[in-house]
């Protein structure tokens, strides 16, 4: 989920030329600000049956534990 946050940071936010680290720092708080103001949130597709099959391998070995 931060790679998506990183990824709408990067698409919206830092798609161009910032020319400093003052620069660079005061529009990622404020874009943060206005996501979280916004109150977005991720849509996550990733479903259980979805990972079962893709990480089937690791399941097998976290059912050896339990």
């Amino acid at each position: 989920m931060a790679e998506i946050e990183f990824a709408a940071l990067s698409k919206q936010c830092l798609a161009r030329r910032i020319p400093g680290v003052e620069g660079l720092r005061h529009e990622v708080l404020a874009w943060a600000a206005q996501r979280n103001h916004a109150k977005k949130t991720g849509q996550w597709k990733f479903a259980q049956p979805d990972a079962r099959t893709k990480l089937h391998r690791h399941y097998e070995n976290v059912q050896k534990f339990t």
